[in-house]
C-alpha cells in the first residue's frame, strides 16, 4: 500500500510541475490582444484556463493527500520501532558504566559557608 502511495505521490509531482509550466502568465493574454502575435493556445481561442486550472488543482488535491498518507505511515513505522540496526551493547558493559557513576563522589547537603568566605577591610 505504502509503495503505491508513493508512486502516486511521484506522478502527481510530476504532472504539477507540466502543468505549472504549460499554464500561461497574466501578462501573456495582455499581449495578445494587442496583436503581438498569435494567442498560442493548444485547447482553442477560449484558452486553456479552465482545464488547467481544474487539472492543477485536482493534481495538487492528490499530492496532499498522498503526503499526509505518506505521513501516517511515516508515524506508524516509528511508533513501532524495533532495535534492528542499533549497536549491539552487552550487560558487562552496561554493569560497567552503571559502577563507574556510583564510583563519582556525590555532594552532600550544601551547609553554610558563609563563614568560609574572606572579608573586606572596613576601609572600603
Amino acid at each position: 500500500m505504502e509503495t503505491l502511495v508513493t508512486v502516486v505521490h511521484v506522478i502527481a509531482a510530476i504532472v504539477i510541475v507540466g502543468l505549472v509550466l504549460l499554464q500561461q502568465g497574466k501578462g501573456a493574454d495582455a499581449g495578445a490582444s494587442f496583436g503581438a502575435g498569435a494567442s498560442q493556445t493548444v485547447f482553442g481561442s477560449s484558452g486553456s484556463g479552465n482545464f488547467l486550472v481544474r487539472a492543477t488543482t485536482i493534481a495538487a488535491v492528490v499530492f496532499f493527500i498522498t503526503s499526509l498518507s505518506l505521513a501516517i505511515f511515516a508515524r506508524g513505522q516509528s511508533i513501532g520501532g524495533s532495535a534492528e540496526g542499533l549497536p549491539v551493547v552487552s550487560e558487562a558493559i552496561l554493569q560497567e558504566a552503571n559502577n563507574a557513576q556510583s564510583d563519582v563522589p556525590q555532594l552532600d547537603e550544601q551547609t553554610d559557608t558563609a563563614g568560609d568566605l574572606p572579608s573586606l577591610p572596613d576601609g572600603n
